[in-house]
């Protein structure tokens, strides 16, 4: 029977995939210890609404500044140092909070400036990491290897880092903090087990400003057919997604009458039906292919888009976000493997900052329209914009998704062998105890 060491990440990934794997996740159970404790600290510095969105703010506005530098930067550096020295300065960043809080000092901006600096080297630190899963494992093993990251970011930032940051700050400001300093410490010790990642090639290679970097990304990515494509669905669905999102606390609260507690529960459903996905993901990959996935997870959206915009019923709503959990991820980590296959190695950080600018960009023209669509028409009038707006995309996109899912690898079989070693997987680093 396989060790349960084997069954969270195969042998045949590499020993540098565990690395890489055991860094994720502890760096993730830090994000998701602050998920809870950074609103609740800027909840306790000031009553203004507008401060407190401030704070859910600067999860993404860094994106949207320095996403696509980031990405230039992530192509022609070595990526493993990148992550090591972005997640370095995000330890310390909290550290310095952390005596502030303890010397009683902080104050809402503050905390607001120490969220901006940390998002920033988070995008750096996001943006390089993208890049290591396509350097260390297989092509065929991409959609694995993405599923197992995923799940460490189901179990770790969405269901076991959020109540214990809650319940850590209520013991005393600081602790969550302190743990967080701890978890991303540990995960740059982790990823610095793994073998040296060095420049590919031809971005080594390449002369001129990270301006010319970034537009030379944008030219690949204008050219390339089935990247752009998924790209543009990514975006657009994210428009359309952010919408209801951004006010679900009052849909839920309001609407169906949940309550606080109600309302967090309909997120933790999300996250166990996309516990089931990940897990799933082996056999879904090996038995349906990319564009009947595709395609079935985007008509769920649909689907779940317009079934809220009918019920009213708190156990109907349950139903769907488990639904939610089950398809979302196995969409993210589809997409995410997809374009991996299709990004050539040197471009894989500008590509998938590339991507990441528009998933953010997409979020705040999203919630922009859900709070706008909200107030003048009702709490269910951002369903009714999500389901007609993905109901047109995936008539539109319909076709060009059997286009993206065939689309021919820049990696074969044999370089992505000279990558990760032919006969001894992982070859570079020490093994994790199973």
């Amino acid at each position: 029977m396989p060790s349960l060491g084997e069954l969270i990440a195969p042998r045949r990934l590499g020993t540098d995939f565990r690395w890489l794997l055991a860094s994720s996740w502890t760096s993730n159970l830090g994000d998701g210890i602050a998920l809870a404790a950074a609103p609740l600290l800027i909840a306790s510095l000031t009553s203004s609404p507008v401060l407190v969105a401030a704070g859910a703010m600067m999860q993404f506005l860094p994106w949207l500044l320095f996403g696509l530098l980031a990405g230039a930067v992530a192509d022609h550096h070595d990526r493993r140092r990148l992550v090591m020295l972005a997640n370095g300065l995000r330890a310390l960043v909290v550290l310095a909070l952390v005596v502030f809080l303890l010397t009683g000092q902080a104050t809402v901006w503050l905390v607001l400036a120490t969220s901006f600096l940390y998002g920033t080297a988070e995008v750096f630190a996001d943006s390089a990491g993208s890049t290591l899963l396509p350097m260390l494992v297989k092509p065929a093993d991409l959609g694995i290897g993405n599923a197992r990251m995923q799940a460490g970011y189901l179990v770790a930032n969405q269901l076991a880092g959020p109540p214990l940051g809650a319940f850590l700050f209520a013991l005393g400001s600081f602790w969550p903090f302190v743990l967080q300093v701890v978890c991303v410490t540990l995960a740059v010790l982790l990823i610095s087990r793994i073998a040296d990642t060095p420049v590919p090639e031809q971005a080594g290679s390449a002369r001129g400003t990270k301006a010319h970097a970034i537009r030379e990304g944008l030219h690949w990515l204008r050219h390339n057919a089935p990247v752009r494509t998924l790209v543009i669905i990514i975006l657009v669905f994210n428009v359309t997604w952010a919408a209801p999102w951004g006010v679900l606390v009052l849909y839920a609260t309001e609407h169906l009458g949940m309550g606080p507690v109600g309302y967090g529960a309909l997120t933790t459903a999300s996250a166990l039906g996309g516990m089931i996905a990940i897990f799933s993901f082996g056999w879904l990959e090996k038995h349906v292919s990319f564009s009947t996935l595709m395609r079935v997870c985007l008509s769920l959206e649909v689907l779940m888009h317009l079934s809220f915009a009918l019920t009213s019923s708190p156990a109907v709503a349950f139903v769907i976000m488990f639904g939610f959990g089950l398809y979302a991820f196995v969409w993210g980590t589809i997409s995410t493997t997809v374009r991996q296959r299709l990004v050539p190695m040197e471009l894989q950080g500008r590509i998938a900052s590339v991507n990441m600018v528009g998933v953010f960009g997409g979020l705040v023209i999203g919630q922009f329209i859900g709070g706008v669509l909200a107030q003048l028409f009702g709490l269910t009038a951002p369903w009714w914009f999500a389901f007609a707006g993905s109901a047109i995309t995936l008539l539109l996109v319909w076709r060009p998704i059997s286009h993206i899912a065939a689309a021919k690898p820049v990696l074969d079989e044999k370089s992505a062998d000279d990558v990760a070693g032919e006969d001894e997987p992982g070859a570079g680093g020490m093994p994790l105890p199973d």
